[in-house]
C-alpha cells in the first residue's frame, strides 16, 4: 500500500495549486484533452437517449454507480490511501463535481436540447479561472487571459439564442429558461471542482481521489435515484446508453480530467471543455436531428481560438 506524502495540518477546505507543467501543451496534454472532449461531448446525447425511459435522478445514479464500479475494478484506485485531513476536500469534490451537477444536467435536459447543454457547459474554463483567482490570489497570465476573453465572447455568441428572454419569446415557456439556469449553476460548481482537484491529484493521483469522490456522490444522488424508480421503465436503448455514460463519461473522463488539471493547472486544463460544444453539436445534429443556430457555430469558432491561446506557455 502506498503512503501519501506528509502535509501540514489544518489546511483550508477551499484550496487549489498551480500545475506542474507551465509550458505549452505537448502531445500528452492535447491527447488527454481530445479524449475528454470526445467522451463528455457525447454524454449529452447519451443523457438525451436515457431520458426516453429513465427519470433524471435514476440517470444520475446509474452513471455515477457505473463510474464508481469501473474505478473500483482498478487495484491502484483501491490501494492508495487518502490522509484523514484531506477527506473533507475529497468529499467536497464529490459533491460539487458529481453529486450536484450530475443531478442538474438530466433535469435541465428535459427542457433544453443536448447541444444547448453542451454549449453552455463550454463556459466552464471561465468559471475555473474565476475560482482560481479567488483561491490563488493572482490573475492568469496575459496570454491565458486573452484566450479566456476570446472564449468568453464565443460563449456569449453560443448562448445568445438560448438566453431566457429569447427562449421565452420563442417558446412561451419558462421551463427552457430554468433548464438553461440549471446548466449554468452546474458549470459554476464544475469551476470550483476543477480547482479543488489539482492539489489532491498531485498528492494521490487521479484514480484514488475520484473513486472516493464518486462514493460520496453516490450517497448524495442515491435518494433521488430511488425516488425516480416508479416513474422510469426499462428500455434496451436507454439502458445501453447508460454503460458508456457511466463507465467512460463518469469513470474514465473524470480521471483523465483530474490528471490534466494536475499537470497544467485548473484554468488551462479546463479548456478541454471548450471542445465539448463541438462534439455535442455534431452529435446532436447527426444522432438527434437537432437544429443549430448559425450564431452558435460562429461562437464555437471563437471558443476554439480561445482554447488555443489559453494552451500556450503560462506567463
Amino acid at each position: 500500500m502506498s503512503t501519501p506524502p506528509p502535509h501540514a495540518p489544518r489546511q483550508r477546505l477551499l484550496q487549489t495549486a498551480s500545475g506542474t507543467n507551465l509550458e505549452a501543451f505537448g502531445p500528452a496534454e492535447w491527447g488527454l484533452l481530445a479524449v475528454i472532449a470526445t467522451i463528455w461531448g457525447s454524454s449529452f446525447v447519451l443523457m438525451e437517449i436515457g431520458l426516453a425511459a429513465f427519470e433524471p435522478g435514476l440517470i444520475s445514479l446509474l452513471r455515477v454507480g457505473l463510474g464508481a464500479l469501473a474505478l473500483l475494478a482498478v487495484p491502484r484506485a483501491r490501494r492508495t490511501s487518502i490522509a484523514r485531513e484531506d477527506w473533507p476536500r475529497v468529499a467536497l469534490l464529490g459533491v460539487v463535481w458529481m453529486g450536484v451537477p450530475l443531478l442538474l444536467f438530466p433535469v435541465a435536459q428535459q427542457w433544453i436540447d443536448s447541444s444547448v447543454a453542451g454549449m453552455i457547459n463550454g463556459a466552464m474554463p471561465l468559471t475555473v479561472a474565476a475560482w482560481s483567482v479567488v483561491l490563488l490570489g493572482r490573475m492568469p497570465g496575459r496570454t491565458q487571459a486573452l484566450g479566456l476573453l476570446v472564449g468568453f465572447a464565443g460563449i456569449l455568441a453560443i448562448s445568445l439564442p438560448e438566453l431566457p428572454l429569447g427562449r421565452l419569446v420563442a417558446s412561451g415557456t419558462p421551463l427552457t429558461a430554468l433548464g438553461t439556469g440549471l446548466v449554468f449553476l452546474a458549470t459554476v460548481l464544475y469551476g470550483l471542482a476543477a480547482n479543488i482537484a489539482v492539489p489532491l491529484q498531485q498528492r494521490y493521483g487521479s484514480l484514488a481521489v475520484l473513486l472516493r469522490a464518486q462514493a460520496v456522490a453516490l450517497v448524495v444522488i442515491a435518494p433521488f435515484g430511488v425516488a425516480a424508480l416508479p416513474g422510469s421503465h426499462f428500455a434496451l436503448g436507454p439502458a445501453l446508453a447508460m454503460l458508456p455514460l457511466g463507465v467512460l463519461g463518469t469513470g474514465l473522463a473524470f480521471v483523465l480530467m483530474a490528471t490534466l488539471v494536475g499537470r497544467v493547472g485548473g484554468p488551462r486544463g479546463s479548456i478541454a471543455i471548450y471542445f465539448v460544444p463541438v462534439v455535442a453539436m455534431a452529435l446532436g445534429v447527426l444522432a438527434l436531428g437537432e437544429a443549430i443556430h448559425p450564431l452558435a457555430v460562429a461562437g464555437t469558432g471563437l471558443v476554439l481560438i480561445g482554447a488555443w491561446r489559453t494552451s500556450r506557455r503560462e506567463g
